[in-house]
């Protein structure tokens, strides 16, 4: 079976679409998301929407630990604001309870097995839902990711795309859909075909011009949220 690994979607609607239609064309039968539904772009409603057709299996993010601080705070939910925009506030309005709850009942860490072939799926990293595993993290620290007894461990949180292997366990992080910090108009994901453990890595061209205006118009106090868009287009 074909596998698609997605990952840091951030309410980029946009993105997630044209994504989609590639994971329709290459007859993915099953995604992995691993984690922020939610956090600085706007539209999680939709991105839900988007998925609610294809069979899943998800982890939570730290933009998910965010909005569960924000319903709790309003104090929270400001400081989440000035420092990420205003994407988890428009969670908390455009999703529904019963979606909220959902999200945050999602476990941070799950191990699945498919086809004989087991995943660990996290954010972060195994051990840490809010860690950062770069591709140029020390051998030491990809080694422990690359724990015993799964075939492969599945992370994002860097959205940068990157592949390491180490006694037969593949680790890979697909990168972001909803905000690539590497080629900002590529949003960047992955297939497993479980036939024969392949990995191949996806970059699918979006319309960055839709997400950016709404960014200027609702979050001019925060032009990372623009900025990051921009980087290497392509």
């Amino acid at each position: 079976m074909k596998i698609g690994i997605l990952s840091d979607i951030h309410g980029n609607n946009v993105a997630l679409k044209t994504v989609l239609e590639e994971v329709e064309q290459a007859g993915v039968d099953e995604l992995f998301v691993l984690g922020d539904f939610v956090g600085y772009y706007y539209n999680p409603h939709e991105v839900l929407a988007q998925l609610a057709p294809y069979t899943t299996t998800m982890v939570r993010g730290n933009h998910e630990t965010m909005m569960e601080g924000s319903l709790r705070s309003e104090e929270t939910k400001e400081k989440v604001r000035a420092k990420y925009g205003s994407g988890v506030a428009h969670a908390l309005a455009k999703l529904a309870p019963e979606q909220v709850s959902e999200l945050l009942a999602l476990p941070e860490m799950v191990k699945v097995t498919r086809d004989g072939v087991t995943f660990t799926l996290c954010h972060g990293s195994p051990w840490d839902n809010d860690e950062y595993i770069y591709p140029d993290a020390s051998e030491d620290i990809l080694k422990r990711v690359a724990f015993e007894g799964t075939n492969f461990v599945l992370l994002g949180h860097t959205h940068r795309p990157f592949m390491y292997t180490h006694g037969g366990t593949v680790v890979l992080n697909p990168g972001s859909v909803g905000q690539p910090r590497d080629i900002g108009n590529l949003a960047s994901w992955a297939i497993i075909d479980t036939a024969n453990r392949s990995v191949v890595q996806r970059r699918t061209a979006f319309d960055t011009a839709p997400v950016m205006e709404e960014a200027k118009r609702i979050d001019p106090n925060v032009p990372y949220l623009v900025d990051v868009l921009t980087r290497k287009k392509l």
